[in-house]
């Protein structure tokens, strides 16, 4: 079968392919090429995989305005998100791992951004009512986030990572913050840690909220002092956290451990303990949770908690393409719960 493939393959027509080029050359009827690159259930996985391959050898691309015109789809998702959020770690491998969910799929990724200071329910809109996209992605979840209302008025898909107060209607994957809070304070327990500080994610966001109750339960259960730090958040720039947490070092001498939600707040914590002589695991001890193992190299001593976010990503495309292709089946939801292992 591949020989003869390979012989037609050299004899294809020039100009743009077209799903009657793929015929030609792999011998299938159009409508079987149009389904196997659709992904139908019904068309068999081998089939599939050579006729995705022959596509690609021969740079077959669909014509979004006639998808559109015979479907009413864009076979589009759309990933909106903050351009403020850790683009270093976070975000890099969230926009990495959503491609990828979709790569043997017929959609496309598209990232939308907004700016801090713009109103974050402006790109959405903009999507919904000009149908430029099949499903939404939607990270930084508030807990009452009017984007996802919108969404749900309007029955348009979407899947979010993180929870809402609605999460059991919609789809959702989410990393388990309460937990990882939990597991942090209680590894700095152990290493006879008694005045811990924390500097959490935005309390208008859901993951926020679920950060502070995992360390206040530790925290009150066990009789240590906890400060939640209302001066700066996890998901500041560097440089304000740096400054920031140097500054409540000289004023708060007592500060023996540190538990933070991100790869760059962690690394200005580190730079702001050593600029006042303090050594990591003897002084003062950091934790912080991260998507790609990176803080270990900077520095060894640091306390790490992995999030997979890569599996993340690849969950919510397939969330994204059930809640347009299959809306009557219950909704795709995922919790990712750190154990004490995930380091």
């Amino acid at each position: 079968m591949s020989e003869t493939i390979i012989k037609k393959k050299q004899k294809s027509p020039r100009g743009k392919p077209t799903l009657k080029t793929i015929s030609q050359m792999t011998g299938l009827a159009v409508p079987t090429v149009s389904r196997a690159l659709n992904n139908a259930p019904d068309i068999g996985e081998k089939t599939k995989i050579l006729v995705r391959k022959i596509a690609d050898e021969v740079g077959y691309v669909p014509n979004r305005a006639g998808v559109r015109l015979r479907t009413g789809r864009t076979n589009v998702i759309s990933l909106v998100m903050s351009t403020e959020h850790d683009v270093m770690n976070h975000t890099a491998r969230l926009i990495s791992s959503v491609a990828g969910g979709l790569r043997a799929t017929e959609y496309r990724l598209i990232v939308t951004p907004y700016f801090p200071d713009e109103d974050p329910m402006k790109p959405v809109r903009y999507i919904v009512e000009t149908g430029s996209a099949d499903a939404v992605i939607l990270n930084q979840i508030q807990e009452e986030d009017p984007r996802i209302q919108y969404l749900m008025e309007r029955n348009f898909p979407f899947a979010t990572h993180g929870r809402t107060k609605w999460c059991d209607q919609h789809p959702y994957y989410d990393y388990d913050n309460q937990a990882f809070a939990e597991i942090s304070m209680e590894r700095m327990i152990k290493r006879g840690r008694k005045n811990i500080s924390l500097i959490a994610p935005p309390q208008n966001h859901a993951y926020g909220k679920h950060m502070v109750t995992g360390a206040r339960k530790v925290a009150d259960a066990r009789g240590i002092a906890l400060r939640v730090e209302e001066g700066a958040t996890s998901d500041m720039p560097s440089a304000v956290v740096k400054s920031y947490v140097a500054k409540m070092l000289m004023e708060k001498p007592e500060t023996d451990a540190i538990i933070t939600a991100s790869t760059s707040s962690a690394m200005a914590i580190v730079a702001a303990l050593e600029s006042r002589g303090l050594k990591l695991e003897k002084d003062i001890d950091v934790c912080a949770k991260e998507a790609m193992p990176f803080l270990k190299l900077f520095r060894e001593d640091i306390m790490t908690m992995a999030e997979q976010v890569t599996a993340g990503g690849e969950f919510l495309a397939k969330a994204a393409i059930q809640a347009v292709r299959q809306p009557e089946l219950p909704p795709k939801q995922m919790v990712e719960v750190p154990t004490h292992d995930s380091q």
